[in-house]
């Protein structure tokens, strides 16, 4: 019969083995704040005044050019003249381009495709205390931090976590406060920027 030390080990044994049964089988608790990924969103491919994209026909060499936005928002294309771009996506245009060749009866079955070659009617803003400050062109997804680096990083006198973002939406400017030097070193998350944002980056008081 075992003794009552013994009878004390096996159930310290006993116990722990039910608890390392029951951790496996059970994973461990996530943190109740878990840092999250920056939120994507839909990129904006309207086309705007200085876009530069490629219009190609298929079989059609000299339907085939690239162009570039006018100030009016449209392009002069061969055969069906003046066509209105601005704000519509590049299937959009290649839709009615294709749409209007048909229609005049210069092609029976054109296909068309548009290749976007520069967005430089989107960009972003960082003013302040920044080595570069001005405007930057957008690309998709771009970050707080990644638009710092475009600008050069900050100047000695930045303030850094007292940065503001102005954002246009709808007509409607919004500006809020984020923690630019933080996101920098990781310890706040980053924020995915869009376009027509504006960073300020303030001098730091004495």
């Amino acid at each position: 019969m075992p003794t009552a030390s013994l009878r004390r080990r096996l159930r310290i044994l006993v116990t722990a083995g039910a608890c390392a049964a029951g951790l496996a089988a059970c994973p461990p608790k996530p943190p109740e704040h878990p840092l999250e990924a920056p939120k994507a969103f839909h990129a904006d491919t309207t086309m705007g005044a200085g876009d530069v994209f490629t219009v190609r026909v298929f079989n059609e060499p000299d339907l085939t050019a690239d162009y570039r936005v006018d100030s009016d928002g449209t392009i002069d294309y061969p055969l069906i003249g003046k066509v209105k771009v601005e704000g519509k996506r590049p299937a959009q245009i290649a839709a009615e381009i294709a749409f209007r060749l048909r229609d005049g009866q210069f092609l029976r079955s054109p296909q068309v495709s548009i290749f976007v070659k520069e967005y430089n009617s989107k960009t972003i803003q960082v003013l302040g205390q920044v080595q570069k400050h001005g405007r930057f062109p957008y690309y998709d997804n771009m970050s707080a931090v990644e638009a710092l680096s475009l600008a050069g990083g900050f100047t000695p006198l930045a303030w850094r976590d007292r940065t503001t973002l102005t954002r246009t939406h709808d007509g409607s400017q919004t500006t809020q406060e984020i923690k630019l030097g933080e996101m920098v070193s990781g310890r706040v998350q980053n924020v995915v920027l869009k376009p027509g944002d504006r960073l300020n980056v303030p001098e730091r008081p004495f």
